[in-house]
């Protein structure tokens, strides 16, 4: 039998999944949804293994890169990514007071640039950010660059470490604004993420989703591709000192639904859509998805 660590290469990954059958773990490079009548498996990137085993695979990842992820991310866009989380926030053009909370939230990118809104453009020091992510490394990495800001010692940020997809802490409409951050594809089942941001939203409230998504041209596509599959696994390799966990962070973009069938799953969560529901940036390499709890 083959041994799952050649399968799997990353040592984190290779420990999470240590003890599994190769008939457990294989290669799907099928769409997207083709394991949601499953609700036993889901994939991990193009592989297919158990939906109670994902979460500890995507934790594995984010613990092996947390201390390079933002190095990762102008090396990976060319820092066209700072570009897209600013119109992000000016999308989202936060109202005085308002609440959020950062799902997800990392490294703390969309936090900043939250809070810089609102004490820039609003004058306001009253708002807050609640953020959450499920990894213990990332949301330290999240802390350490605000240890020293006045919003933590105002009280203004909290950090939790949490589960998107089973928020039981958060009362029912807690906030005014929820995102997700290029996060929510790392999810077992992203569904239930959208379905709990309508539970802790007020109404009113509004939720957005920054996500990789589907270049529809297809001479741009194929140039996406190479980069993708060529050059950010080298990249990891290079700058982070682990090939694996980017080749996986890719093929989760290419596994996450397309634009279209995501404004679909939070239309069907309760939230109510403007237009199509999204915009395309760059090409559609990434879209902004945006709900309304009325």
């Amino acid at each position: 039998m083959i041994s799952i660590a050649r399968v799997v290469r990353s040592p984190a990954i290779a420990r999470a999944v240590r003890g599994l059958s190769v008939s457990a773990v294989h290669r799907d490079q099928q769409p997207a949804r083709d394991n949601a009548h499953d609700e036993s498996t889901t994939h991990f990137g193009f592989k297919t293994v158990p939906s109670d085993m994902k979460e500890s695979l995507v934790r594995g990842v984010f613990s092996s890169v947390a201390s390079s992820y933002d190095v990762m991310n102008d090396a990976m866009s060319m820092g066209v990514h700072r570009l897209w989380k600013d119109h992000f926030i000016r999308k989202m053009a936060p109202q005085p007071g308002a609440k959020l909370l950062d799902v997800a939230g990392g490294t703390g990118d969309i936090t900043q640039r939250f809070l810089e809104y609102q004490d820039r453009v609003n004058g306001d020091s009253t708002s807050s950010v609640h953020m959450l992510d499920i990894n213990p490394e990332m949301l330290a990495e999240g802390e350490r660059r605000f240890a020293d800001s006045a919003w933590v010692r105002d009280g203004r940020i909290a950090f939790t470490v949490g589960n998107a997809e089973h928020l039981e802490s958060i009362p029912d409409e807690t906030f005014d604004a929820y995102s997700i951050a290029f996060g929510i594809r790392n999810c077992t089942r992203p569904e239930q993420v959208v379905r709990e941001a309508y539970r802790v939203l007020k109404p009113g409230g509004r939720f957005m989703c920054l996500e990789f998504s589907r270049v529809e041209n297809p001479v741009l596509a194929a140039i996406y591709d190479f980069h993708s599959f060529n050059v950010i696994p080298r990249l990891g390799e290079a700058i982070a000192g682990d090939r694996a966990s980017y080749e996986y962070l890719v093929e989760s973009i290419r596994k996450f639904p397309a634009q279209n069938e995501f404004a679909q799953i939070i239309r069907d969560a309760g939230f109510t859509t403007i237009g199509k529901g999204y915009e395309n940036l760059t090409f559609g390499t990434v879209a902004i998805h945006t709900g309304y709890k009325f």
